[in-house]
């Protein structure tokens, strides 16, 4: 059971972060030692983490639970209506923002904060890959 009242739950909430997270700047740190030179200010829809402009590449780092991780991401039993409702619309938006993206030529690439935490080195990798494929289409 939550031991704070609705008042003080809701100043913790509006004070969550949403840009520079714990994950962002692990995953940023971790591209930078590989070599990996990117872009964080943007005005792409849904404002992607990291962006890699020049080879059209926008990366999401989705936190657990504001974003439904189907491994991780628990739902509140407390106000469990409201938060389900809260979660499912940001996945609904997640996939507008990646539609739209997509429909403007961006190759969109989205990882759990869980991911980045616990395997830094397969995330790295995978967006490693990723931006090769895209080199040798070009």
């Amino acid at each position: 059971m939550d031991n704070k009242s609705k008042e003080e739950r809701s100043l913790n909430m509006a004070a969550v972060k949403n840009k520079n997270t714990d994950i962002e700047i692990m995953l940023r740190k971790a591209l930078w030692r590989e070599g990996f030179r990117y872009r964080i200010s943007n005005k792409l829809p849904g404002r992607p983490d990291i962006v890699f402009p020049g080879k059209k590449v926008a990366v999401f780092c989705d936190g657990c639970f504001w974003h439904g991780c189907p491994k991780c991401g628990e739902i509140p039993k407390q106000n469990r209506e409201f938060w389900l409702k809260k979660i499912t619309a940001n996945m609904e938006r997640d996939k507008r923002v990646n539609e739209q993206l997509t429909a403007l030529g961006w190759k969109v690439l989205r990882y759990w904060g869980c991911e980045i935490q616990h395997e830094p080195a397969e995330v790295v990798s995978d967006i490693k890959q990723q931006l090769k494929k895209l080199n040798e289409k070009s």
